[in-house]
């Protein structure tokens, strides 16, 4: 990994560029572990959801208003923790958002009501609107800008791979220790990142002094590169969630899909988008053109969704299309942080990329409810089919988002 995130070091002797390839690693390590823990954090209440449901005596409609609930905080709470970012430190509120969101699972299976459940998803979107905003300004700040693609890529892939492991680790634990002993533990690993952090000396980025201090005044965040980019990511939040929640039960309702392949289509599009993550953060560091990257993976994504929305296609068909569609998917992300990176103000990483990520809880408010009103009309071709209009929608507003970058 040391190639990937050691600067060029032709001037320097070896001891010093050796320690910033060891810093560099460090940082980088340290920040994909409490990205991995904010993604894992995202899906231990769902996975949890045929306990809690027993325990609590409700339906599954107010289990889904605790989702509901988190998602609502995190929409609103993520512009104003970039400024807290920019202005406290990237490091502090790190350590406190892992806090928060670890103690809040703790209690809850300390103390397991449903008016406790509510509360505790309130803290989650707390603690969950903490990490884009500090990690992208810790990563901004200390990584090298030659291989900052390939940083944000591997940041992404840990999160990624933290969701995707979820259910086995929550399902592995409700064995060993039952549904309040795997609350208690899901939630202690969110403390034990904290002080992981702390012993690893986690970079600070964001206060004062990593600011520039030459007293000129200080430009409006709210910029239209800014505004842009946040309609940018709530169409791609869109035109991913509802293959990611409905892709199964569209696929076995409107093509006579089995359950099995169903489930290896989903998996293998899950499993793709994370390699093309990595993929993409190579393809971000050699270009400049990262709207154009955007449009052309997603051009090429929404035929493929498309072919999926309208052809009753052969599994192995079906499975190689679902596996391309999360490739490309993935590509992008690199390139889209690289995007709001050159969109920032000097100072201003963390509320820019607050404000952003406001595009994707946009989306997961919006599209359970769009998503499932589809399959409500019993047209599971369009859970498909709507993807790919997102995704055109997505293609025509990307050259606009590298246009107001580079004003």
């Amino acid at each position: 990994m040391a190639d990937i995130l050691a600067a060029p070091q032709q001037a320097e002797r070896p001891g010093k560029a050796q320690g910033k390839i060891d810093h560099a690693m460090r940082t980088l390590g340290l920040i994909s572990v409490a990205h991995w823990v904010s993604h894992f954090h995202l899906l231990v209440l769902p996975m949890l959801f045929p306990f809690l449901k027993q325990q609590l005596g409700v339906g599954y409609v107010e289990l889904g208003l605790a989702l509901t609930v988190f998602a609502v905080v995190s929409g609103l709470t993520q512009a104003p923790i970039g400024y807290l970012v920019d202005h406290i430190g990237a490091r502090k509120i790190l350590l406190l958002g892992l806090t928060v969101g670890g103690c809040a699972l703790i209690l809850l299976g300390l103390h397991l009501t449903y008016t406790s459940l509510i509360a505790c998803a309130v803290l989650l979107g707390l603690a969950n609107s903490v990490y884009h905003p500090a990690d992208y300004a810790i990563l901004s700040a200390h990584m090298d800008e030659a291989r900052m693609g390939r940083a944000f890529s591997i940041h992404t892939f840990a999160g990624y791979f933290g969701g995707a492991v979820a259910p086995a680790v929550v399902a592995m634990l409700v064995t060993l220790v039952g549904g309040f002993g795997a609350l208690i533990a899901a939630g202690a690993v969110g403390p034990a990142t904290a002080l992981l952090l702390i012993a690893g000396q986690v970079p600070e980025a964001g206060t004062a002094k990593h600011r520039d201090a030459g007293g000129a005044a200080k430009p409006s965040i709210i910029t239209p590169a800014l505004v842009v980019l946040t309609v940018f990511f709530m169409l791609l939040s869109l035109s991913n969630a509802g293959i990611s929640n409905f892709g199964v039960v569209a696929l076995m309702s409107g093509y006579a899909t089995s359950f099995p392949t169903a489930n290896l289509a989903l998996t293998a599009f899950l499993g793709a988008s994370a390699a093309g993550v990595l993929a993409g953060g190579f393809l971000a560091d050699r270009t400049t053109r990262h709207g154009q990257v955007a449009a052309i993976c997603f051009a090429v994504n929404a035929a493929i969704v498309l072919a999926i929305a309208a052809f009753a296609l052969p599994d192995a068909v079906l499975i190689a299309a679902m596996t391309a569609a999360g490739f490309l998917g993935g590509v992008i992300a690199p390139s889209r942080d690289m995007l709001v990176r050159r969109a920032a103000p000097p100072g201003a990483a963390g509320r820019a990329f607050g404000i952003v990520s406001t595009g994707f809880n946009l989306g997961g408010i919006i599209s359970p409810l769009l998503f499932g009103w589809i399959m409500d009309q019993s047209a599971p071709h369009w859970v498909f089919g709507l993807s790919a209009v997102f995704m055109v929608l997505t293609v025509l507003l990307a050259p606009i988002t590298e246009r107001r970058t580079k004003d």
